[in-house]
């Protein structure tokens, strides 16, 4: 049992994916990737690379990355973000354990650097970040309901860590990284408006304090400089987001 399917989510990368796609040559036996109607040259290079690719309606990205996994062929299943790249060193981690045998262990974490705009990020609750992303489907799979994309799996499985570093290009523009987060934060929204909790005028300002305090000073985000000051501003920015967009919800609900 050696071989590994690969999954990527996928909608207008086409600045991001190839260096990923790169990064998994020898890799994968089988790419698997779910594409949300995109309009650039995504699924051209996709196509170039050999990958499996099947359009369908964005509904999340927990169920997203469900049904990925339930398009694949082999049992264990590498899943990548479209924006991320495996260093050489994860690489060969990896190909040890496709010649060696995957069955040691049902669930594997790596490493993961997370970089604002091509710049490396050590703190803001950014690092350390170790990230579950290759598994053995039989015994674990995706939390659909979850927004932070976490994987379920039984509690007698013990993670292993693989040396090497996934490296995650968060955004390479501004743009990029408002859509990215105004996504984020409208579905986060429809999660808090689902607990039913009455969410009071005050809240998202509220909310939105608490996230940039605890990014700037309790993750150390003032050791980051600007670059954490923009941060812990985007994080105010995205709380305030959500919830309003959850308060919304219930008013329209309640209505």
């Amino acid at each position: 049992m050696n071989e590994i399917s690969v999954t990527i989510l996928t909608r207008n990368v086409e600045h991001s994916i190839e260096a990923c796609l790169n990064s998994l040559i020898g890799i994968a036996d089988e790419i698997i990737v779910v594409d949300s109607f995109s309009t650039d040259r995504t699924l051209e290079i996709c196509h170039h690379y050999g990958c499996k690719i099947t359009q369908r309606k964005f509904s999340g990205f927990g169920a997203q990355r469900q049904y990925a996994t339930s398009l694949t062929r082999y049992d264990y299943v590498l899943s990548i973000d479209s924006d991320e790249v495996l260093t050489p060193q994860l690489r060969e981690s990896i190909l040890e354990l496709k010649k060696n045998g995957l069955t040691d262990h049902r669930v594997y974490k790596v490493k993961r650097r997370n970089f604002f705009c091509g710049t490396p990020v050590k703190h803001c609750g950014w690092r350390p970040d170790h990230v579950i992303r290759l598994f053995n489907k039989r015994y674990a799979n995706w939390n659909i309901a979850d927004i932070a994309e976490t994987i379920e799996f039984p509690e007698t499985l013990r993670p292993a860590l693989l040396k090497g570093e996934m490296m995650h290009y968060r955004a390479t523009s501004i743009d990029k990284l408002n859509e990215t987060e105004d996504s984020h934060a409208a579905l986060r929204g429809k999660v808090i408006a689902a607990k039913g909790h009455p969410i009071q005028a005050i809240a998202p300002i509220a909310y939105g304090i608490k996230a940039y305090m605890s990014t700037f000073f309790r993750h150390g985000g003032v050791l980051e400089g600007e670059i954490g000051r923009q941060i812990a501003r985007r994080n105010y920015r995205s709380e305030v987001m959500a919830y309003r967009t959850a308060r919304k919800i219930i008013k329209q609900q309640n209505a």
